[in-house]
């Protein structure tokens, strides 16, 4: 195999699929990118065996072949070289040559027929989406998701596709993130699928603020996401979501509208002194004043207070700051929104104008 190509012609597809290698593997070619050069394009491959990531480079090619190179090494070698170098791949027996100007490397390659390549899925439904609306369903979603949870179906993200909408939803058990699009798909039943935590955090790294259309497919053990030349595919993980229904509380009497940045602001001057640990806040709400408290174990203590717009009865109530910043964050809007039933009960955070993100978080005892 031999191929000739611009350093960044090279470089910017290699970037992309580098994310589906991981650093240490039980297999040794899975950390390997398989290269596979035909006749006018050559097609890299990374898998973890969890995710997959397919790009292809359009490419006149001297000879063609297929092989698999350590990608880390290659990726590197890449940045290192000028800008607008010239390379080239020479593939003899297990060494593959990469020569830059007076720059010659030698590494070791692995049989292509060694590397899991995942067989095209057969899907059961299909539809496009803009990419900027899947990355904001993600983006304002994601931040939820569980981390290790022995409870697996929440290490991920639940995409719920029906006639028109696609949702996405993630907890932790702690708090729930709730966002919905409309689409142009047009399904019989509601489809429930959950994609992993790193399936999704590699989707969001890749996916553009453009309008250009992503191609979604759903089958019956995995999800394929086809745009910009490149092919991302993930296992789904297999189990059942909680009904979120149940979790997004209808009956919060108490409403606090306040700006969102002046709000974020007091929470991140509070949370300066709350325990490291637990991040715990005190919310006390009374009439257009909600004032926040944090004490940690030194005995330090932080009190703010700001003006919001509140009528009702007088609520306190303790929470993880953390979690409300991680909601003030992801959005734009200028006002938040907080609905309250009591001291006891969990609140639900939105924005008036953007009304198809919902956020609810558990009450902390303090």
């Amino acid at each position: 195999m031999k191929i000739k190509i611009q350093k960044e012609d090279l470089l910017n597809p290699l970037q992309k699929i580098i994310g589906a290698v991981e650093k240490r593997q039980t297999m040794p070619t899975l950390s390997n990118v398989l290269v596979k050069a035909d006749q006018d394009k050559i097609t890299l491959t990374a898998t973890d065996l969890e995710i997959e990531l397919i790009t292809t480079i359009n490419l006149v090619i001297d000879e063609p072949g297929s092989t698999t190179i350590p990608a880390r090494k290659l990726l590197d070698i890449c940045k290192a070289l000028p800008n607008e170098a010239s390379v080239s791949i020479t593939v003899k027996g297990d060494k593959a040559t990469i020569q830059s100007g007076r720059s010659r490397f030698s590494l070791i390659t692995l049989p292509a027929a060694d590397f899991p390549v995942l067989d095209s899925i057969n899907a059961i439904s299909e539809f496009e989406i803009p990419q900027n609306t899947l990355r904001e369903l993600i983006d304002k979603t994601g931040f939820a998701m569980a981390q290790q949870d022995v409870r697996y179906y929440l290490n991920g993200l639940m995409l719920e596709i029906s006639t028109g909408v696609l949702r996405a939803v993630a907890t932790d058990g702690h708090r729930l993130a709730y966002c919905e699009k409309q689409t142009d798909c047009e399904l019989a039943d509601i489809k429930q699928v959950i994609l992993p935590r790193k399936g999704v955090l590699e989707l969001l790294r890749l996916l553009e603020t453009s309008e250009d259309k992503v191609k979604i497919s759903i089958a019956s053990n995995h999800l394929q996401v086809v745009f910009n030349d490149i092919r991302f595919t993930s296992k789904l993980i297999d189990g059942r979501f909680p009904d979120y229904n149940r979790v997004i509380p209808d009956d919060g009497l108490c409403i606090m509208t306040a700006d969102r940045e002046i709000f974020r602001q007091a929470l991140v001057r509070t949370s300066i002194l709350s325990n490291e640990k637990y991040r715990g806040i005190r919310l006390i709400l009374k009439d257009n004043i909600v004032e926040l408290k944090a004490q940690n174990p030194d005995q330090e203590e932080a009190d703010v207070e700001t003006e919001v717009n509140y009528k009702g009865d007088d609520i306190e109530i303790g929470f993880n700051v953390n979690y409300m910043l991680d909601v003030l964050n992801v959005s734009s809007s200028s006002m938040v929104q907080i609905r309250f039933k009591d001291s006891n009960s969990s609140c639900l955070l939105s924005f008036p104008d953007q009304t198809d993100c919902k956020y609810v978080i558990m009450p902390m005892r303090l």
